[in-house]
């Protein structure tokens, strides 16, 4: 009760723009969304940037992977990443409301959102999720979609390194096996269509790892949303 108080009165006072400091405002500004969200041309099946015209990746062709697409809002980058690292990391759940609001007006996403039947947090380990007191996938998701979101439906299994200290290779052994559908309500999934979303998309790794158990439970179409893509893998 007191946590959702706290949430309403944030967005009813007036503050400053995070990037630019302009006042009053919203944690972000409509001229920064403006100048550093614009949409670009990425990849249909893992949202690395790419060519105008280009649909997917060679990476992509030669190995497809178990999603059906994959929507970024924005680069990891500057101002981006340091959103993200505050929302994340220190503790600042609040950002949670702006987060999902940029990538809800990124392209396709709102499609995305009401053809699925189900949207599905990225899980946390118990370790990690107890280190951050929230898991910020469940709160983007909870504000994207919040009649739709089931946070009980993808579990993670067990406890992994942090994905970020890795090379793709050590990335991709390290989320074998981390990932299960709930045995009792893997029904709930055959046939549907599927949203998964997170916060931050580097190789993707993880994701791949999760809409893999989710192919394997029966979801007939499976959609990446990341509020940020890394432009590398």
């Amino acid at each position: 009760m007191f946590r959702a108080l706290l949430h309403q009165a944030a967005t009813l006072i007036p503050s400053q723009c995070t990037v630019c400091r302009a006042w009053p405002s919203q944690a972000l500004c409509g001229a920064c969304i403006s100048r550093f969200a614009q949409p670009v041309p990425r990849c249909r099946t893992c949202a690395l940037p790419l060519p105008d015209g280009v649909a997917q990746c060679g990476s992509c062709r030669l190995h497809p992977p178990p999603l059906d697409a994959c929507f970024a809002a924005v680069a990891y980058d500057y101002p981006w990443s340091q959103c993200i690292a505050a929302y994340k990391f220190r503790q600042q759940v609040g950002w949670a409301a702006a987060l999902a609001d940029l990538l809800r007006h990124s392209p396709w996403v709102e499609p995305a959102l009401e053809q699925c039947q189900t949207v599905l947090p990225m899980p946390l380990s118990k370790e990690r999720l107890r280190e951050r007191g929230y898991n910020q996938a469940l709160e983007l998701a909870r504000r994207l979609a919040p009649q739709k979101t089931d946070a009980q439906l993808l579990l993670r299994t067990r406890h992994t390194a942090p994905q970020p200290t890795l090379h793709r290779a050590e990335r991709l052994r390290n989320v074998q096996g981390a990932f299960a559908v709930e045995p009792l309500r893997a029904h709930l999934l055959r046939g549907q269509q599927v949203v998964l979303v997170d916060d931050v998309m580097t190789s993707g790794a993880s994701l791949f790892a999760a809409a893999a158990v989710l192919r394997q439970a029966g979801a007939a179409h499976i959609t990446a949303l990341v509020v940020a893509r890394t432009p590398v893998q």
